[in-house]
């Protein structure tokens, strides 16, 4: 059975950095893109980033192009995603997901529908 924990998040001041880990068992890793969503209270669960999985792909939201940075480790069954200059705006809860590749083919997109696969999400809060 597919599993993702996360892990890394925490408290922290505005303009700080965290670095969020995911870590992967229950499937094969390197067939599948991995993504970063986030749900702020009374909010919708929206897109954060993606990579892809054996070309290092990746894709940003708007809101943390410049900002995140998504990466992910093959050998480790694990994805990162790091978060500079951290906003009051971007407290969340962060999950990670993950999609076979077959079914991120283009087009697809980037909503949480798109994702078979979640882990139970690290709260993410900055404070001003």
């Amino acid at each position: 059975q597919a599993q993702l924990v996360e892990s890394g998040g925490g408290l922290v001041q505005a303009g700080g950095s965290l670095r969020l880990s995911c870590v992967a068992s229950g499937l094969s890793f390197s067939n599948y893109e991995v993504g970063w969503f986030r749900q702020a209270p009374g909010k919708d669960r929206e897109f954060v980033a993606a990579v892809k999985w054996s070309d290092d792909s990746t894709y940003y939201a708007d809101s943390v192009k410049g900002r995140f940075a998504v990466s992910r480790d093959n050998a480790k069954n694990t994805a990162y995603l790091q978060l500079n200059h951290l906003r009051v705006e971007d407290t969340a809860i962060y999950h990670c997901a993950a999609r076979h590749r077959v079914k991120a083919y283009p087009g697809s997109g980037y909503t949480a529908s798109a994702f078979d696969h979640w882990g139970q999400g690290t709260q993410v809060t900055v404070s001003s």
